[in-house]
């Protein structure tokens, strides 16, 4: 049976008009992906990029889940239960 992710209802910010990352930007840093965190809107570069903005944002809220905000991507990751929590509806 498929782990079931359990904390989608924490989701509130589904989406953003963000499509870079400020901190990274500022830094002049790359990224590779971004990911919008469901609980408060920040908005982190992926585990492939240099800095890994989304999972420090994690480690440092709690904040539960995040989401692709790269176009064509609609899934939803929890970093709880270390799984794909859901996929977006467009």
């Amino acid at each position: 049976m498929k782990p079931k992710c359990t904390h989608l209802g924490e989701a509130r910010i589904l989406q953003t008009t963000r499509h870079y990352r400020e901190d990274c930007a500022r830094l002049g840093e790359p990224w590779v992906h971004l990911r919008l965190c469901l609980s408060c809107g920040h908005a982190g570069c992926c585990d492939s990029s240099p800095n890994r903005h989304a999972s420090k944002h994690f480690l440092a809220t709690d904040h539960t889940l995040a989401r692709s905000i790269e176009p064509g991507e609609t899934w939803i990751w929890c970093y709880r239960d270390n799984i794909v929590a859901s996929e977006i509806e467009t």
